[in-house]
């Protein structure tokens, strides 16, 4: 029963999603999906059976579910998939992007089934529930992800009832208190609380290793606003040494290091709101004009420490086939991103040459300094899910600071 008074559209295809399980034996539709408009979706609950509100995107990559969800970019956001199956090949431990799981929950259109792979170490409802992250399935994703299409920014919320008694009033008026993306500083959420060295190596099937000569090994501090690990993995991969900082780092703590080089991560949330919080040390970082690159909100906030301003996208890119085009060379590469703002180029300082655009609708996804030794890119070259077509990004950056060791000294 859903109490609504009417004044809410209910969305629902009106099928059961099958549970091999056999977990829901009154074929109750138990789960909801609510939209801040009022519109909601029935389905099945699978997961944490727990309420869970966040801003509602959506991703179409056809597999790397368990990379998407532990990336700690999404914290706070509710993940529609696109792709039916979900939760088929289980999880395993190599897998995970993050140490802290911040995901709000997931959508999706098949209920999981049991994992059927080698690589699996546990199933994924009972990772989710491990994690207390709720899930709906049972939901036409293709419909919902037209309909979020038509906000600027839209926040929904995820309950479950074993009856599938609903208040939806009430359920909206708890939406409605949970904020905005705009403003919101996250990144503190899943930046580490101590420094780390990281060590461990790219996925054995990456047979490329771009630094096999030992008479350079960088020391790369990485500032952590939400990193991935396979970033770290890449940054391991050219040979380096690295150390993992705090956001609330200082530059002292940066300087001990001795470093050659240095890199802003992804992380979650509004990239100014994260750029005010850190702003001393951003300013302390350039001045010492070392090599510099940046991966998303790693993009971000650098072009903002240099006078430009970013703003929320009316849908963000979130998939693993995405189009760029490379302004140096005029090759098309195939990217995975994550990204819900963008930098905005009309405010873009002089000092920067854009490298990379959107070929979807040309928004920045590369820049580069014309006199410093900086460079960022908006995409995800690390993948991890995704293609490996830029993977070269972390070459380039060994090659900027072997470049800058001449000419420059460490600290």
């Amino acid at each position: 029963m859903v109490n609504s008074n009417q004044k809410f559209d209910c969305v629902n295809n009106g099928y059961i999603p099958f549970d091999i399980n056999n977990t829901n034996k009154k074929n109750i539709l138990d789960g909801i999906l609510i939209l801040q408009d009022g519109t909601y979706f029935l389905g099945r609950s699978f997961g944490a059976k727990e309420a869970s509100s966040g801003e509602i995107c959506f991703n179409t990559s056809m597999t790397g579910y368990q990379e998407i969800l532990t990336d700690p970019s999404y914290a706070k956001q509710i993940i529609t998939f696109t792709f039916p199956h979900i939760g088929n090949v289980g999880i395993n431990a190599f897998d995970e992007e993050g140490d802290t799981n911040s995901v709000a929950g997931l959508v999706v259109r098949q209920h999981p089934t049991n994992p059927n792979n080698w690589r699996s170490e546990q199933s994924f409802n009972d990772w989710l529930i491990a994690n207390k992250i709720p899930g709906i399935s049972g939901i036409d994703t293709r419909n919902l992800t037209k309909i979020i299409r038509k906000f600027d920014s839209c926040n929904a919320l995820i309950s479950h009832d074993p009856e599938g008694d609903f208040n939806i009033l009430e359920l909206k008026n708890k939406l409605n208190l949970h904020p905005k993306m705009n403003g919101l500083h996250l990144s503190s959420m899943v930046s580490t609380k101590t420094k780390y060295l990281y060590n461990e190596k790219p996925h054995s099937f990456i047979k490329t290793k771009f630094n096999e000569s030992s008479d350079f090994i960088p020391n790369v501090v990485v500032i952590d606003f939400g990193v991935k690990k396979n970033i770290l993995r890449n940054l391991v991969n050219i040979n380096a040494n690295v150390t993992v900082l705090s956001e609330d780092t200082n530059i002292e703590a940066i300087k001990n290091i001795k470093p050659h080089g240095i890199f802003l991560s992804n992380g979650p949330g509004d990239p100014a709101a994260t750029a005010r919080k850190c702003n001393i040390l951003l300013k302390s970082i350039l001045e010492l004009k070392l090599p510099i690159f940046g991966i998303c909100l790693g993009h971000q906030i650098l072009a903002i420490s240099l006078g430009a301003k970013t703003n929320k996208m009316k849908q963000g890119h979130r998939g693993a086939n995405h189009p760029v085009k490379n302004l140096l060379n005029s090759k098309v590469e195939i990217t995975s991103q994550n990204h819900g703002y963008e930098v905005d180029q009309e405010s873009l300082p002089k000092c920067f040459d854009i490298t990379h655009i959107s070929l979807f609708d040309e928004s920045i996804e590369g820049l580069r300094h014309k006199t410093l030794p900086f460079f960022s890119v908006q995409y995800h070259p690390e993948a991890s899910p995704g293609p490996t077509d830029s993977s070269y990004l972390f070459q380039d950056f060994l090659n900027l600071m072997k470049l800058n060791i001449k000419n420059a000294k460490t600290y």
